[in-house]
This record gives structure tokens, C-alpha cells and sequence, in this order.
């Protein structure tokens, strides 16, 4: 008996979501982010979003769309430049509730997730300010002799996350290629829906060739629906598919600062196939 396929277009992902939910957004930075899936995303009617994420512009392009009613975060950066403009000037004007946590906390709050448990102890934390910048954390004693006082990092409890992978089955069975898995299998696991977009959809037994098993990072248990979308990271990098689009990326900020309607006339209003052939015409233009 076969396995059902699992292959949804981003109309049928988009349809999946419910304005609400918590939703975890893997990668890393500007590092192999489901930029597809976050476009898509933004031109739904979904909102009140309680966004979870190492994040990029995946929470910057959120937040200024008005999805977000909530960001749990540990950074916000473009990577190669330092600050992501749009989550800068929402965290300034408090557009939306945020929740900055050390960035060992947050790994463990998916961890904990993860696990099925409401919360795991850790160091990370104490005698810093993230207490005061969230007054909702707790400490927790240890019931052992040793008494110590620890963190107790809530669980990262996800409605939905959405990852960005180089190759999955029609099943779920989703790889990387790059150098870093980054916390992708965990946001995964945290979460009771997963949708993982690629950039190439291929047969089972094609997971085993240009990578080691070890890199196929997701199971097919863990996967709710897989999203073909070739290019689907830019413009994060999806190496070895592809590096970030450096050239892109200062434009995107560029326009954060200056006249973002523009830029989101012309790259965010359309569909996929639309900011792919803008992307072509944006790279050609620098090119003369």
C-alpha cells in the first residue's frame, strides 16, 4: 500500500492557516528562511499572528504587513547587515508584543516543546536582564541537594512552523545541504502542524545521493504538507542551492528606511511567479 502524497500548492498551505495561531518560522537570520511560504502568508487575510523565530525578514516583511500581534525572538538581523530595518522600527513604534529571550533559552523553550513538557530548567538567563525584559519567566529550585536555583524555560508550545529545506519527498522526508541544520528539526517537533517548503521535490531513494543520510533532518511524521517552491528561500541563502542575494537585500533595506511601498508594489504584490520574473528584472538592472 502506498503513502499518500503530501505535495500541496501555497494557495492549498495559505488555506491551512488560521488567523491566531503560533507560528514558528525556521532558519536563521537572512539564513534559509521560507520566504515563499512568508509571502504567501502575507498576501492572505490571515492576522493576529504570535510569531516564533530566530528572525530575518521573515518577521521584519510580517510585522510591517500588520500580521503579527505577537514576536517571540533572540535576534533580528540580516546577517551581513546587522539590524532587519522593519522589526527595528515595529519594535520602536511597539506595533505588535515583544519577547526577547537569550538565544540558548529560546532553543530550549523548543526543546521543551519538543519534549511534551511545560517547561525545562537552565541557566541561561540568570542575572541578566531578560527577567525584567519578561516578567512572566520564572526561576525554578532544584529538588535535589544541591538546591540550585535555575531558569525554567517555558515550552515554545507551536500551532504551525514553516521551514525551508534543499530536497524533501512528496512525504515529508526533508534534507538539508547546506553547513547548518540551525534549529529547523526543532521547531518541527515543537509544533503539531509542520509545512516545509524546497527547492526540489524528488523520489525517496534520490535523498541518499549528493548527501550524507545524516542530512535528512526531517521524517515524514514529523511533516504535515511539502511545498515545491525552486528559489523559495530568496533572498536568505539556501546553500548550496544558492547564497544570499547581497545585492537584493540592500535594496530591501534600503526601501525599509526610505519609500518601502514601492518596494512592496513591486515585489511583494504579486504571486510567486510574479517576484521571481522582478527578481530576474531587479538582477538585470544591476548587471547595466
Amino acid at each position: 500500500m502506498s503513502m499518500p502524497s503530501k505535495q500541496l500548492t501555497l494557495d492549498e498551505f495559505v488555506s491551512r492557516l488560521s488567523s491566531g495561531i503560533r507560528l514558528g518560522i525556521g532558519g536563521w537570520g537572512s539564513r534559509r528562511k521560507p520566504m515563499a511560504l512568508v509571502r504567501a502568508i502575507l498576501n492572505s487575510p490571515l492576522k493576529d499572528l504570535d510569531i516564533v523565530s530566530y528572525a530575518g525578514p521573515d518577521v521584519g516583511l510580517l510585522l510591517e504587513a500588520g500580521k503579527a500581534r505577537s514576536v517571540t525572538y533572540a535576534f533580528a538581523t540580516l546577517d551581513s547587515i546587522p539590524l532587519e530595518p522593519l522589526f527595528s522600527k515595529a519594535r520602536q513604534e511597539q506595533t505588535a508584543q515583544f519577547r526577547e529571550w537569550d538565544e540558548g533559552m529560546f532553543a530550549t523553550g523548543l526543546r521543551a516543546a519538543a519534549q511534551r513538557v511545560p517547561f525545562l530548567p537552565m541557566r541561561a538567563g540568570l542575572g541578566s536582564a531578560v527577567f525584567e525584559n519578561d516578567p512572566t519567566l520564572r526561576t525554578v529550585t532544584s529538588p535535589y541537594d544541591d538546591a540550585q536555583v535555575l531558569t525554567a524555560v517555558p515550552a515554545l508550545d507551536l500551532d504551525v512552523a514553516i521551514v525551508h529545506m534543499n530536497r524533501s519527498d512528496a512525504f515529508g522526508n526533508a534534507q538539508y545541504l547546506g553547513p547548518d541544520p540551525y534549529f529547523d528539526d526543532l521547531f518541527a517537533m515543537a509544533a503539531a502542524e509542520t509545512y516545509v517548503s524546497c527547492e526540489q521535490v524528488v523520489d525517496t531513494a534520490g535523498l541518499t545521493l549528493g548527501g550524507p543520510l545524516q542530512s535528512i533532518l526531517l521524517n515524514r511524521t514529523m511533516v504535515t504538507g511539502v511545498i515545491e517552491t525552486p528559489n523559495g528561500a530568496h533572498f536568505t541563502t539556501c546553500e548550496p542551492d544558492y547564497t544570499r542575494d547581497e545585492a537584493f537585500q540592500k535594496a530591501y533595506a534600503s526601501a525599509a528606511k526610505e519609500d518601502f511601498a514601492a518596494f512592496k508594489q513591486r515585489f511583494l504584490s504579486g504571486d510567486k511567479a510574479n517576484y521571481q520574473a522582478e527578481v530576474a528584472q531587479f538582477a538585470t538592472e544591476q548587471q547595466s
